[in-house]
C-alpha cells in the first residue's frame, strides 16, 4: 500500500509582518541557485553555523572583547539565509527527499539554537546565570516539540506564534548581539531570572493554547462519529 502523503515540507502560511517579504525573496531567488546547490547542501550547512556561534561566544567571553559576537549575529544571517532556501530549493528542483529535508532542517535547527544558547553562556561568569540560559535550552526546545507533536496530530505544521515566526526571533538575537557589543553584558544579568520567566509563561500560553485546539479536534471527529453511528442503515 502506498504512504499517505507526506505534507511536512508544507507549512501553514506564515503569519508575520516580514512573511511576505521573505516569501517574494525566496520565490525570486530560488531559481537562480547556481545547478550544483542542491537544499540539502544548505540543510547541512547549519553544522558549520552551529559550530561558528559557539565558538564566537567562546572568543567573545575568553577574550572579554564582545565584538566577536558580529560574528554569531553573522550566523545568524546565514542560518537564516540556509533554512529559507533549503526547503524550496529543493521542492523547485524536485530532488525527492521531503521526509529527509523535514527531518534534517528542524533536527539542526534545534542544535543550532542550542549552540546559541551554549555561546552566549561564555560571556557569564556567575554559575546560576550559566545555569539559567542553559535551562532555556530545553524550554526553547520544548516549542519546537510541540510544533512537530501538533503536526502529528493535526497533520498542520505551525512554527509560528503571535505574529512571531523563526525569522523575527533570528532578527531579535542580532539585535541583542549589537546590544551587548556597545552596552555591555551587565544590564542582561539582572533580568534572566525575569527573561527565563517569561519564556516558560509564554511556553505554557502556546501549550495550552495547542492542546485546546487538539481536543476541540477530537471532539469534532466524535461527534461526527457518533453521528455516522446513529444514521439508519437504508
Amino acid at each position: 500500500m502506498a504512504d499517505a502523503k507526506f505534507t511536512g515540507d508544507r507549512k501553514l502560511p506564515m503569519t508575520t509582518l516580514l512573511a511576505p517579504l521573505e516569501k517574494r525573496l525566496i520565490d525570486y531567488w530560488t531559481p537562480r541557485f547556481p545547478r550544483w546547490i542542491e537544499g540539502w547542501h544548505l540543510t547541512l550547512l547549519t553544522l558549520p553555523w552551529s559550530i561558528g556561534v559557539v565558538a564566537f561566544g567562546y572568543l567573545a567571553g575568553r577574550t572579554q572583547n564582545l565584538h566577536w559576537l558580529w560574528g554569531s549575529s553573522a550566523m545568524l544571517f546565514l542560518q537564516w539565509f540556509t533554512d529559507c532556501f533549503d526547503g524550496s530549493l529543493g521542492r523547485y528542483r524536485d530532488f525527492g527527499i521531503p521526509k529527509w529535508g523535514f527531518y534534517m532542517d528542524h533536527l539542526l535547527d534545534f542544535v543550532f539554537m542550542s549552540a546559541l544558547l551554549v555561546g552566549y553562556s561564555f560571556l557569564l561568569n556567575e554559575v546560576r546565570d550559566k545555569q539559567i540560559v542553559y535551562f532555556l535550552i530545553p524550554i526553547f526546545g520544548i516549542f519546537m516539540v510541540s510544533s512537530f507533536l501538533s503536526f502529528g496530530a493535526t497533520g498542520q505544521f505551525k512554527i509560528t506564534y503571535l505574529g512571531t515566526g523563526p525569522t523575527e526571533m533570528r532578527i531579535g538575537f542580532i539585535v541583542f548581539n549589537a546590544v551587548l557589543i556597545f552596552f555591555g553584558t551587565a544590564w542582561i544579568l539582572p533580568l534572566l531570572p525575569y527573561v527565563f520567566a517569561v519564556s516558560v509563561g509564554f511556553l505554557c500560553f502556546v501549550v495550552f493554547r495547542t492542546q485546546k485546539y487538539i481536543w476541540k479536534q477530537d471532539m469534532a471527529d466524535k461527534q461526527a462519529r457518533l453521528h455516522s453511528e446513529e444514521k439508519p442503515v437504508t
